[in-house]
């Protein structure tokens, strides 16, 4: 694939670099700001951006406020964000958007390599990755919501790792149950969060997560 990184810290950012080119993608350039981000974007066409969420000149938000200004222009570049933080409200908007080709990854959590890539080539292929961690808080920002507490337990679980873009055979082993077990919880979460169905996993997180942002 063809990428495009955004890091401020040059040790991770090299790293990647190195780490991305031994697994045979090309990377088209490596900057350490979110404007550096949106003009090396504009001037080359990558398939995928990573992206930090805090870098200059405030070291708030301005990473993920590249990557929406990305997406808005040029839809067809896929995102994965990977970052020390969930910031709350433009990670609501970047997902709640599009989730065809979104990823959202905590530093501290990628416990192997192997995870990382793993998730670049899901979101590159059009897929989502979203961290348990990621997709906890943005349910916990919701709880209050009435249909979310008409699920059961096992329907939360579910929704939590359909929002992580799991599919039902990966849903079905992660909790050790059935496949079919899997797609009745999916159905009745989806009837009570009166959510249309949808076809393909990835659509399904998108509708999740219009919900969760609403």
């Amino acid at each position: 694939m063809r990428v495009i990184l955004a890091e401020d810290s040059t040790l991770l950012r090299e790293g990647l670099v190195r780490l991305l080119a031994e697994e045979g993608h090309e990377v088209l350039a490596a900057v350490g700001d979110g404007e550096a981000l949106v003009e090396a974007v504009a001037a080359q066409e990558p398939d995928v951006v990573v992206v930090d969420v805090r870098m200059p000149p405030t070291h708030t938000d301005e990473g993920l406020r590249a990557a929406l200004e990305i997406r808005r222009r040029r839809p067809d570049v896929k995102v994965l964000v990977l970052s020390q933080y969930v910031e709350k409200k433009y990670a609501t908007e970047l997902m709640s958007a599009n989730v065809e080709g979104v990823g959202y990854l905590l530093k501290d959590r990628v416990a192997q390599v192997g995870d990382f890539l793993d998730a670049l080539e899901r979101v590159g292929a059009g897929g989502a990755a979203f961290d348990p961690e990621v997709v906890r808080q943005l349910l916990a920002r919701t709880s209050h919501a009435d249909p979310l507490t008409r699920l059961t337990s096992r329907e939360r679980e579910v929704l939590e790792l359909m929002a992580q873009g799991l599919t039902n055979a990966s849903i079905a082993q992660a909790l050790h149950v059935s496949q079919s077990a899997v797609e009745k919880h999916v159905n009745a979460l989806f009837d009570k969060l009166s959510l249309s169905h949808t076809a393909g996993y990835s659509r399904r997180v998108l509708a999740v997560l219009r919900y969760l942002g609403s």
